[in-house]
């Protein structure tokens, strides 16, 4: 008996299975290729950090304190600013503010980069009447790996170096 009728062959032909298997592959390395672009633009902006969060901070309060001063000076080191000897004019790592207080009282406080035995930071100390320097009062930032102060035409110029080697110069005055 010779039958009429064929049978619907069930599956896919060699050539429906490749096309599929390609595009799956493409559509693979689409992703990969999309992901990697992802980590690399995440490496970049973490990279970026001390430049776009803290360095805005850090000038933020650095020239509110400087335009308040009414003078300031450089020195290599805390002692030598609470003394009061050896101001310089080259790059230091300390800054003594002056401020003239309502009843003509002049009172300073110091920005210093320096370690206190947990790693550099940028201190902020108010000093006292009696001129015996306590703990800062309070830490305006731990992320730079060096804070540079210098005076550029009269111009009292803060270098921050970053931890990525970024430079970033912050320049203010005083208000006349």
């Amino acid at each position: 008996m010779i039958r009429l009728f064929h049978r619907p062959h069930r599956g896919f032909t060699l050539i429906e299975l490749s096309i599929a298997i390609m595009l799956g592959m493409a559509t693979a390395g689409m992703v990969l290729a999309l992901f990697n672009q992802q980590i690399a633009f995440l490496k970049i902006f973490k990279a970026q950090t001390f430049l776009t969060e803290e360095a805005p901070l850090i000038s933020m309060h650095v020239s509110k304190l400087v335009g308040k001063a009414d003078r300031f000076r450089l020195h290599a080191s805390v002692d030598d600013a609470l003394k009061g000897k050896d101001p310089r004019l080259t790059s230091s790592p300390v800054v003594v503010l002056n401020f003239r207080q309502p009843d003509g009282v002049m009172r300073a406080s110091i920005l210093a980069y320096e370690d206190k035995g947990s790693g550099n930071a940028l201190y902020y100390y108010v000093v006292p009447l009696n001129g015996v320097l306590g703990d800062p009062q309070w830490t305006v930032t731990k992320a730079p790996r060096n804070v540079v102060f210098a005076v550029v035409n009269g111009v009292l110029r803060m270098t921050l170096t970053g931890i990525h080697d970024e430079e970033i110069t912050y320049s203010g005055a005083m208000q006349q």
